[in-house]
């Protein structure tokens, strides 16, 4: 097992280079989203109409925020389990998504669609949400307030600890 500190965007390059079982340090800009916006993601491309960020530039931390606590940059940012968005996720990786964080196992659909897209998908550990936290410099609200913890957020991340699933 290897340690990589990674800024985003990765190169493809880079993701090939990257084993399961390696720990990676990523540096950069992540964008949380769960179900109801992996859903709303899937309905823009399906009507045509233009994403919110460049899916190929994009990492998508599977993650519902706690509420942000006065002294802090944001609050708890556990992973979510990852299944939970594998209806959606074939859809994101055809259109350019190349690298989720989450927990837990993928279909073997997903799987196959990692490979193919060469797609990397990154396991944070469940139960330290609050130390997640500590690796976040800026974190804010990006799109879909309504949506409340299952909005988009935008978050830049240091040394955001993470591990090579597939």
């Amino acid at each position: 097992m290897k340690t990589h500190k990674l800024t985003l965007p990765l190169s493809p390059n880079s993701i090939r280079l990257l084993s399961p079982g390696d720990k990676v340090l990523l540096s950069g800009t992540l964008y949380t989203a769960r179900d109801k916006a992996h859903q709303r993601l899937v309905d823009l491309i399906r009507q045509g109409k233009p994403l919110p960020f460049k899916l190929p530039e994009t990492a998508i931390f599977y993650c519902g925020p706690s509420p942000i606590p006065p002294d802090k940059v944001c609050g708890a940012i556990g992973p979510t389990t990852s299944s939970r968005m594998d209806a959606y996720t074939p859809t994101l990786l055809e259109h350019g998504l190349r690298i989720m964080i989450g927990k837990g196992e993928r279909s073997p659909e997903v799987q196959a669609a990692i490979k193919q897209h060469q797609a990397l998908y990154l396991v944070a550990t469940g139960g330290v949400a609050a130390y997640l936290s500590t690796h976040v410099t800026k974190f804010e609200l990006f799109l879909w307030p309504e949506l409340g913890a299952e909005a988009i957020y935008k978050m830049e991340v240091v040394d955001f600890p993470c591990y090579v699933a597939l």
